[in-house]
């Protein structure tokens, strides 16, 4: 392991490798067990089959679910030396289909679930010489089955690129700080997805800092809550790639015995949104010291409630408890608060744990209302090396971000308050139409678009509320009355699962108020009487 590649994300695993070689760097159900040197093994033999197909790609899609293809082939993009895509073969064909134009994917790696997308997709004579594809640059697709194994075959005549340990490559192609390590999309107000490009270099600042802020080790097994196209994935990985740790997916039955199902698998450190905590409740298994084996519990993605933090301290009463917040344009989380019984709950408003203070190297930023800085309350503006450069497509730049005092800030669209004498954050909500379902952020306007399209729509508005266990939508629209399942079986075909509201409601026209414009306040306390909030 050279120590020029130190600031390349894929360094995680070789520093993994070089401590547990022979550890177990992936634990999946239903297949054996892969060690740091199988996947690293695994992940050379594949780069070099994308490499050796043509000159190296520029950007490698990920198309798996949690399935051996997609951890095995996550590394292998970056080991091309690549931008690598990770995309959900469950989302809508032509939402993925956007996706790989945007990001000018030119190689896809695809498990069995993702080789079935294909056909939707009308990726035709992909990886043929002459064949025309419905996405332009991609020229290469490696089919590999859930157990790691390569298929010669792909749905329609497909052919997959061959793969053989001759043309491994003999170590992952250098790559530079600037170079974009990943690449995920995010919802976008204009009914487009929107690509967030992450450096090599914001990675290893991020990871460099949670190197100095856990202790993290070899004997640690990280749960694996999330899709490996949200960005909190990369930080079970590569944190605990980093340590020489083991990665644990948590199949979704497993929610219904997790304490046992924790233990079986000795999970020491978890982390997923805060919404787990409430399922957990549900099921009846929150009870006191129900978690013995954890030492880090983690949450992200939405609003911590101290209700549901000192829950789950009490069932892991022998770890330590963190609230970790932050927008996938910052790389993964930029701010920490450790929970504290007595205090965070004091210092909490609206019931909500602290977000905590923004990572070192960083600098941040409240801006009032009328554009001019505050110093106790505003939106989050902050700037750094992890700061993302931008959005793949620059006009999507406008309003997000902001020249400053001769630099360039990322807007969170979070207002934030300042905690008395301190340099520790509260959260206090969105500014925008921008919320946040289980970890995802969603713009509310791409929402109303796809309504929009349905037949018979003329006008939509959604409006999100919280309820129990989380948001829920409900979508207010004009023009034919038209069935609920009508609609939902519409919104499937562009949207992704996560996106779908849960309510519709037909209005003849959208109340107005005084300045003619539609009365958001009104339709927001009309959701609430529907949905007996």
């Amino acid at each position: 392991m050279s120590g020029n590649d130190e600031h390349a994300l894929y360094h995680r695993f070789l520093r993994g490798l070089e401590i547990s070689p022979d550890g177990t760097a992936l634990r999946l159900g239903g297949v054996p067990a892969l060690s740091y040197r199988q996947a690293h093994d695994l992940a050379l033999t594949w780069a070099g089959a994308l490499c050796a197909a043509d000159a190296p790609p520029r950007a490698v899609g990920v198309l798996a679910g949690k399935t051996v293809p997609a951890y095995a082939g996550l590394l292998a993009g970056l080991y091309t030396g690549a931008t690598v895509v990770p995309l959900n073969p469950d989302f809508p064909a032509e939402r993925t289909r956007r996706m790989l134009e945007l990001a000018g994917v030119e190689a896809l790696i695809v498990d069995e679930r993702g080789a079935t997308a294909l056909a939707a997709l009308g990726v035709d004579g992909a990886g043929q010489e002459g064949g025309a594809s419905a996405v332009p640059a991609l020229r290469t697709v490696l089919a590999a089955r859930d157990d790691g194994t390569v298929r010669g075959d792909l749905p329609g005549g497909r052919s997959p690129v061959e793969v053989s340990a001759g043309s491994a490559l003999g170590a992952p192609r250098p790559v530079t700080r600037e170079d974009t390590a990943y690449m995920l999309f995010t919802s976008g107000s204009t009914g487009s997805p929107k690509g967030v490009p992450i450096s090599h270099g914001s990675a290893h600042h991020y990871f460099r800092l949670l190197d100095e802020r856990y202790d993290f080790t070899a004997r640690d097994v990280f749960s694996q809550t999330f899709d490996l196209n949200f960005d909190c994935a990369m930080f079970d990985l590569f944190g605990a790639w980093g340590a020489g740790a083991t990665v644990a997916t948590i199949p979704p039955h497993s929610y219904r015995r997790l304490p046992d199902h924790l233990r079986e698998q000795g999970i020491t450190v978890w982390f997923s949104t805060p919404s787990a905590i409430s399922l957990v409740r549900r099921t009846g298994q929150l009870t006191a010291g129900a978690l013995p084996t954890l030492r880090w519990s983690l949450f992200a993605g939405e609003a911590l409630h101290c209700r549901d933090a000192a829950d789950w301290h009490a069932a892991a009463s022998g770890s330590l408890l963190e609230n970790i917040y932050g927008p996938t344009e910052l790389t993964i989380t930029i701010t920490g608060h450790r929970w504290d019984p007595v205090t965070s709950a004091r210092h909490g408003v609206n019931g909500l744990v602290p977000i905590g203070s923004v990572h070192p190297g960083h600098d941040h930023l409240l801006l009032s209302d009328d554009g001019s800085t505050a110093d106790d309350e505003g939106e989050l503006c902050v700037t750094g090396p992890q700061m993302t450069v931008g959005y793949l497509d620059p006009r999507e730049d406008e309003g997000r971000f902001l020249e400053h005092d001769g630099r360039r800030w990322y807007r969170t669209g979070d207002r934030v308050r300042r905690l008395p004498d301190s340099d520790e954050l509260l959260y206090l909500g969105r500014l925008d139409s921008q919320v946040q379902i289980q970890g995802w952020r969603v713009e509310l306007a791409e929402i109303d678009q796809a309504v929009r399209l349905c037949p018979g729509v003329e006008d939509a508005l959604t409006v999100a509320r919280q309820v129990e266990g989380g948001t829920e939508l409900l979508v207010f629209y004009t023009g034919e009355r038209t069935p609920a399942v009508t609609l939902a079986r519409s919104l499937r075909e562009v949207l992704p699962a996560g996106m779908l509201p849960r309510h519709f409601e037909h209005l003849g026209s959208f109340p107005l108020n005084s300045n003619r414009k539609v009365d958001r306040k009104a339709l927001a306390t009309r959701a609430d009487a529907l949905l007996g909030s």
